[in-house]
């Protein structure tokens, strides 16, 4: 039997040992700001690639979930020489959304072939897909290259610690496939728009709302009337959207507030627009409206849109061909949400992103997985590296 077939054989074989290591993986509260919980995950990933032979490189993080990094083939960071530039990425994180209680609250559960729980398609299904292809490729050989697994553990708040890791693993990737979840249509996502996550504090002045109203300078005035400017920098037709989705402020309600907060997400579609509307939010942050305010903007995060590359297309089509092998038809769809894909993008590596096990409703108590996909996604994945070379890449 050829490598392709027994790769493809094994990993048919293991639904039900990719359930086991998902459920153990859901299980386990994970959200961005829970160092000790994504470090359990990455735990528990490092368990299972361990016992396949893989060793796994810890890369420490102070405030955040480690990285961790599993080559298989010898794909090492820093390599020169022949592979140098030439490993193939395997991505995804392992932080959610989700306050700590929440994998108690909702644990994994399966009903009529249908997995629930915190993160079980957002993305702790793609990490498993991505560490039983690397068992495969241990296992059988037949990579075209040293494959790297790279498991983060920031993406949800824009990835501060890891966005350099992912960076300097980019630099030298000869592709990078994103494990965030297949599309509910059955697509992989090859365009997403690049976001900036931003906060402001606005400054005023309190007095008693009734016996010296006139004395006070409110920040929540002046919050609104920034809101609504700030709103109107939205511009649909060039795919910019702004929004103050977080505010608050105030000190009781009879005292003119002196103080007011909100949080602004932007998303765009062309590169360039960030700093032109990056440059307005900045203006509008920095005039008063209401005299004697004062106020300051902070960037809390940020990502970079995924744009198609030539490479990326023909990535994108050998994909497609992979999945048709695999059983499946598959497309290509534009997404407003973010992802560490945009990273590796705007490094030149050709990316194709969502190629993880179809799911849906992420972020939200009814977020889902479709159980049938896990193996013929893995063999999709495992199918499109073997076939970079006939495409050139």
């Amino acid at each position: 039997m050829s490598t392709e077939p027994a790769i493809c054989a094994w990993l048919g074989q293991q639904r039900e040992a990719m359930t086991a290591l998902l459920r153990q993986l859901v299980d386990i509260d994970s959200g961005s700001y829970n160092k000790p919980g994504i470090d359990a995950v990455g735990g528990a990933i490092e368990d299972f690639l361990v016992a396949q032979g893989i060793a796994v490189e810890r890369v420490p993080q102070s405030r955040h979930g480690d990285c961790l990094r599993a080559p298989v083939g010898g794909g090492i960071l820093g390599a020169s020489g022949a592979n140098a530039g030439r490993n193939i990425v395997l991505m995804g994180h392992r932080d959610t959304v989700f306050p700590d209680g929440e994998a108690g609250r909702r644990p994994f559960t399966i009903k009529d072939g249908i997995a629930y729980g915190p993160g079980v398609a957002d993305m702790k299904a793609g990490l498993v897909m991505n560490a039983f292809i690397l068992a495969a490729f241990q296992r059988f050989g037949g990579a075209p290259g040293p494959l790297v697994g790279l498991f983060t553990g920031d993406e949800e708040i824009g990835s501060p610690e890891g966005r350099p890791v992912i960076e300097a693993e980019a630099r030298q990737a000869r592709v990078v496939f994103n494990s965030e979840p297949g599309r509910v249509s059955g697509n992989v996502v090859t365009g997403r728009k690049g976001g900036v996550f931003s906060a402001f504090r606005i400054t005023g002045k309190a007095a008693h709302s009734g016996g010296n109203f006139v004395e006070g300078i409110s920040a929540i005035e002046e919050m609104a009337r920034k809101i609504q400017a700030l709103h109107a920098l939205t511009d649909l037709e060039r795919g910019i959207t702004v929004n103050v989705g977080l505010v608050s402020g105030g000190q009781s309600v009879n005292t003119v507030a002196p103080w007011a907060e909100g949080q602004i997400d932007l998303r765009y579609v062309t590169p360039g627009d960030r700093d032109d509307v990056m440059g307005r939010i900045h203006e509008i942050i920095g005039r008063s409206f209401v005299a004697g305010t004062s106020a300051d903007l902070t960037i809390r995060g940020e990502f970079l849109p995924l744009n198609q590359s030539n490479e990326a297309r023909r990535l994108f089509e050998l994909y497609v061909d992979a999945a048709a092998a695999s059983g499946f038809a598959t497309g290509g769809e534009f997404t407003g949400g973010c992802a560490d894909s945009g990273f590796t993008a705007a490094q030149g590596a050709p990316t194709l992103c969502a190629v993880g096990p179809v799911g849906g409703k992420a972020h939200s108590p009814d977020e889902f997985l479709l159980l049938d996909s896990l193996v013929p996604r893995a063999q999709a994945c495992a199918r499109a590296i073997m076939g970079i070379e006939r495409i050139g890449l």
